[in-house]
């Protein structure tokens, strides 16, 4: 990304850095920076590897969504499929299919880019890719071992609603359902 002249006294420059954990997931960082006024500040964050996440739209504009527990947040979660990146320098559109696959069973014959989000710029470089997919073909649901989710369908205008009213709450998901919901009802407005 470009930097503006106006922002270049915002930029921050890493001192040193040291790794405060190293997880499966998650890599926990604590870095000490120099503030633009010539300070020092420390920054812990968390290095995270990406992801890719689908929202599958089903001729009648339902989408599918799972359910799942989430235990940082000790909830059930409506959320489209996901999952991380599992290697380094996987495409995001097959570890999209991938997710698909094993979180709803579906096949996709047609998939689209719909946006890339940072999903907390403040703590962590996780990216995700967001991605929608049709032309689905029903298959078996083969989650990871150590998942347990249950895949429903919703019509994308109640989707809309649950994010408004905060149902939905998982960021990922409410850009995407926005995101969609936007086309699929922008498109249809255009051929009235």
């Amino acid at each position: 990304m470009l930097i503006d002249n106006e922002d270049k006294n915002l930029i921050e420059k890493k001192i040193s850095s040291e790794a405060v954990f190293d997880g499966v997931l998650l890599h926990v960082r604590k870095d000490e920076v120099e503030l633009p006024n010539g300070h020092t500040a420390t920054r812990e964050w968390i290095k995270h590897p990406g992801a890719s996440a689908v929202i599958p739209l089903l001729p009648d504009n339902q989408i599918i969504l799972v359910r799942q527990f989430r235990y940082p947040v000790g909830k059930v979660t409506l959320e489209i499929p996901a999952g991380k990146l599992d290697k380094l320098g996987e495409d995001p559109i097959e570890c999209a299919k991938r997710e698909l696959s094993e979180e709803t069973g579906y096949t996709a014959g047609k998939f689209w880019k719909l946006t890339t989000i940072a999903t907390t710029v403040g703590f962590t470089d996780e990216y995700i890719h967001l991605y929608a997919a049709s032309d689905l073909t029903p298959g078996k649901i083969h989650p990871d071992s150590d998942e347990f989710i249950n895949a429903v369908k919703i019509p994308l205008t109640a989707a809309l609603q649950m994010v408004e009213s905060g149902k939905i709450f998982d960021a990922k998901s409410a850009v995407a359902i926005l995101l969609l919901a936007k086309q699929v009802f922008l498109k249809k407005s255009e051929e009235i």
